[in-house]
């Protein structure tokens, strides 16, 4: 089950896959991480999904990532007595607390945090950024508006407040319980939606302790203005482009997805770039020559992982879309410009032993022309020091710590293999030898490259380096 591929595949599932044939289908088309979106589905579904993921490791032999992630707040309007209106441009629109059903001249909106946060002149965006409001006075518990860009809206519509600081913790009730139970379940990465500053990822960490890995989901501008203090709390982040495209111009979003990954990679913290990635493809066996560009963009970008959404969540094509993103990431790393791109982007190793360590493994195995790098790892920190090298052979990680093996599998370039644990690193080194054998990752008279820490069983003392060749 080698892929021959560094960049990773996230999936959503949802009603288009939710069988077990049907996630074996997507996992053998490349998967590598499957997503469960709390924002749908019950929490039966959920734990069904996992444990068929779960069957499937044992069936494969390959540890696979589950990642749940959570709905966070949602900002929403209220009813209509009709169901909907049309607002036209100049028009006079009220917001306000009152439950009652809406009409042409107001609606509910049942969030006093927006209306604690909002003042003269502040923007208000609805259903996706397709009606614009400005506010013309407010006041404890209402907002007079100004139409500036109308046309229908319905029931339950989201509301998007851009450039202002909400007094909303990114937990809502139903994220603490489904979080709660997410960890019961064993999920390895939580995803937290709606981030507005590092004290959000700090709140979260108190909750999650080292159950799982944090994902932070990029969507909210304030989150960019503290960019740097909010990646260096994570484990990983998300590029959600969906969200961030409504509450900031939709031209500065490729800028902020380079300067994220940049970013990402510096800090060596994983980052995926989700949101309609292949989206013609929910309805397309093929996608538009745009969003195949799209994908490769992140690739070339040097992103860890791509994300499909409703693509394989509810698309008539879950298993094409993955095996489309499969092909296009293996045309990309196989272009001589994308070798050139990644090594011309390297940053200067911290002034760490373990940081020399992984930073002389690259080059090493690019000087022997080694098979694979391999990684030796309790808590993977080893391994994602390797993977932020970017270097040109495959990361093989051996690690003891199964949860560990399913956490890396979002990391560029990482084949993680779940093992006993050893106690000396004459046996790490047999271990390494046998494994890349197995994997098929060298044969007879290959070398490997092997880095690990005395002693063993250490996190994060990487000290020791060695060539080894396979016999």
């Amino acid at each position: 089950m080698r892929r021959y591929r560094n960049t990773k595949i996230v999936a959503t599932l949802g009603p288009a896959s939710s069988t077990p044939k049907r996630i074996e289908e997507l996992f053998r088309a490349g998967v590598d991480v499957f997503r469960l979106n709390f924002s749908h589905g019950s929490h039966r579904d959920h734990a069904e999904r996992l444990r068929v993921i779960r069957d499937l490791e044992k069936t494969t032999g390959r540890p696979i990532a589950v990642m749940a992630d959570l709905q966070g707040p949602k900002l929403r309007i209220g009813s209509f007595t009709d169901g909907k209106i049309e607002l036209k441009a100049g028009a006079k629109f009220r917001l306000d607390l009152d439950r009652a059903p809406g009409d042409q001249k107001r609606v509910c909106l049942p969030h006093t945090e927006i209306f604690e946060a909002i003042h003269k002149g502040t923007d208000l965006l609805l259903d996706d950024g397709k009606i614009r409001l400005t506010v013309t006075k407010c006041g404890d518990g209402f907002a007079e508006t100004k139409v500036i860009t109308g046309g229908p809206l319905s029931n339950n519509k989201g509301v998007n407040v851009p450039n202002v600081m909400l007094g909303l913790s990114p937990l809502s009730a139903k994220d603490r319980t489904d979080l709660s139970f997410a960890l019961s379940i064993g999920v390895d990465w939580v995803a937290l939606s709606f981030v507005q500053r590092p004290e959000d990822v700090a709140e979260a960490r108190k909750l999650i302790g080292d159950q799982a890995s944090i994902i932070v989901k990029l969507e909210k501008p304030q989150a960019i203005d503290r960019l740097e203090e909010i990646c260096e709390l994570t484990d990983s982040v998300m590029v959600a482009r969906g969200d961030l495209g409504v509450e900031m111009p939709p031209e500065k979003v490729p800028m902020l997805q380079k300067r994220i990954i940049k970013l990402c990679r510096s800090l060596g913290k994983p980052v995926v770039v989700a949101t309609q990635m292949l989206d013609s493809m929910v309805s397309s066996p093929t996608p538009t020559r745009a969003e195949a560009s799209d994908v490769a963009t992140a690739v070339y970008d040097s992103a860890d992982a791509v994300m499909l959404s409703a693509e394989s969540a509810a698309g008539e094509y879950p298993v094409e879309a993955v095996e489309m993103m499969n092909r296009i990431i293996r045309e990309v790393e196989g272009d001589q410009n994308y070798r050139q791109i990644i090594n011309a982007s390297h940053d200067e190793p911290d002034p760490t032993v373990s940081d020399a360590i992984t930073l002389a493994a690259r080059q090493v195995a690019e000087t022997v022309n080694a098979s694979c790098i391999v990684t030796y790892t309790t808590s993977g920190s080893t391994t994602v020091r390797a993977s932020r090298e970017r270097p040109a052979v495959p990361i093989l990680c051996v690690t003891a710590n199964e949860r560990t093996a399913r956490r890396l599998a979002m990391a560029w370039g990482v084949h993680a293999v779940h093992v006993e644990q050893e106690q000396r690193f004459s046996a790490v080194v047999k271990r390494a030898v046998e494994v890349a054998k197995a994997e098929e990752f060298g044969g007879a008279g290959d070398k490997i490259v092997i880095t690990a820490g005395v002693p063993m069983g250490t996190p994060g003392s990487t000290n020791v380096l060695r060539v080894e060749r396979i016999l």
